[in-house]
């Protein structure tokens, strides 16, 4: 009976993830959103039908493994060596400013140092599962925004493993000592080495085999076992060497992505990933506390508000500085003003050293859930409001903003793209396929 009702409770939890994802399709939003209501639902706020979460988060970090495997699997290295620089010049930017501005109101909330590195970081990193799913939700995944975006969550994602130790070194509100701080300077400088001579290998080449390519990729059966074990022998010598797990997925994504053999790779391991995602984002909403949020809920709102708009202001104005164009830095902060899922796993970090107790981490918990949820319709809402204003001369009355808002979350309605849109979508496209190198043999799964 008790191998029969954990059955039952994985049926229930795969059918109402399924549920909540198609509902938040007809809505027209990302269904990683449905995942996260289904987490809410299940959770022990609400019905309470899934209470130990250890296996699931064990999932879930699987899950973000693969989706950095995903990431370097799609990129394009020649257009990331086009837009490196910008992409680490934005984050680094994001970086320290966030620092700036937790640093000053820190001390007026009763801040400890470590307390203010922790919040300053997840206010810096956006989410990249939720902002690669609105690029290609909205037809820019082969544009140069795209690219952009793509690009910088992908610097970002670099930084999580030095900001983990950081905060590890905070614990108990100490200071971390001249060993420490010499051991994070070293792994950032490694892992940053290891990029770019990768990246430049894979660039003199135009494609490549991967090892056993006859034996493994022509087989129906070896094919997705492959894949996989190709991930996670990267994410196991990259965790061997000290740095992140995630870090040696993306380079693995990055290698076979250039590879003759990147179209069978990634038709065999999508299923994969889209299940281990759902599980990820269906534990992050087990994560949330109900109550908490309604008790305070104006607070969580407020910091929530404040730190949408700051980011995305913080992003316009670097990526502007950096030499982007009005439309192209507007559109890449809209999707970038998120929180990200990795302020999760900074802060259990910061739990697990004592860095901050239960109600910080509830905070950061609500604030970054409800971050996720509404970033897609502040993505839609914004972007409409953007070509609307555009298209009349900068004035849009309230009708206009109400009546934007409502098709934005309308079901039954069909976006349709402006001509402006259109063209600029075209003329996107075109720019992408300039200079792009013909891929080399494609394989064929066989039987």
């Amino acid at each position: 009976m008790h191998g029969l009702s954990e059955l039952l409770g994985i049926a229930v939890v795969a059918v109402t993830a399924t549920l909540c994802g198609m509902a938040m399709v007809q809505f027209r939003q990302p269904p990683i959103i449905g995942y996260i209501f289904a987490g809410i639902l299940l959770g022990p706020s609400a019905l309470g039908l899934v209470q130990n979460r250890e296996s699931i988060e064990t999932l879930a970090e699987i899950g973000v493994i693969m989706l950095l495997y995903f990431i370097g699997i799609e990129l394009s290295l020649q257009s990331f060596r086009q837009i490196w620089k910008i992409a680490v010049g934005a984050t680094a930017l994001q970086i320290v400013v966030s620092l700036l501005l937790v640093s000053w109101l820190g001390p007026r909330f009763g801040l400890s140092p470590g307390q203010i590195l922790l919040f300053a970081f997840c206010l810096a990193v956006s989410s990249t599962a939720v902002s690669v799913t609105v690029v290609q939700s909205i037809g820019e995944s082969n544009t140069r925004t795209g690219q952009l975006v793509i690009g910088i969550l992908i610097a970002q994602d670099l930084a999580i493993a030095p900001m983990l130790l950081i905060i590890a070194g905070f614990g108990n509100g100490g200071m971390p000592d001249m060993g420490s701080m010499t051991k994070i300077a070293l792994e950032v400088s490694f892992s940053i080495v290891v990029l770019v001579a990768v990246i430049v290998l894979l660039t003199r080449k135009k494609s490549f085999n991967m090892p056993f390519a006859d034996l493994i990729m022509t087989k129906r059966d070896l094919t997705p076992l492959a894949v996989l074990a190709w991930c996670f022998a990267f994410a196991l010598v990259s965790g061997v060497l000290g740095l992140s797990p995630a870090f040696g997925a993306f380079l693995a994504g990055l290698t076979i992505g250039n590879s003759a053999q990147s179209h069978v790779a990634h038709k065999n391991a999508e299923p994969i990933k889209v299940v281990l995602l759902m599980v990820f984002f269906l534990s992050i909403g087990l994560l949330i506390d109900l109550e908490f949020l309604f008790a305070n809920f104006l607070a969580v709102t407020t910091i929530l508000v404040g730190a949408t708009l700051f980011k995305t202001l913080l992003n316009i104005l670097a990526l502007r500085l950096l030499g982007r164009k009005w439309d192209q830095a507007f559109l890449a902060s809209l999707l970038l003003g998120q929180m990200g899922e990795f302020s999760f796993v900074m802060g259990a970090v910061a739990v697990s050293v004592a860095l901050i107790d239960q109600i910080l981490l509830n905070y950061l918990i609500s604030i970054t859930v409800l971050s996720l949820i509404t970033s897609p319709f502040y993505v839609a809402v914004s972007r409409r409001l953007h070509t609307q204003m555009l298209e009349k001369g900068g004035e849009i009355g309230l009708l206009t903003l109400i009546g934007t808002v409502l098709v934005s979350l309308s079901p039954f309605s069909r976006r349709r793209l402006s001509k402006r849109e259109v063209q600029r979508l075209h003329h996107e496209w075109k720019k992408s396929q300039q200079g792009k190198q013909p891929k080399g043999k494609r394989w064929k799964v066989g039987g």
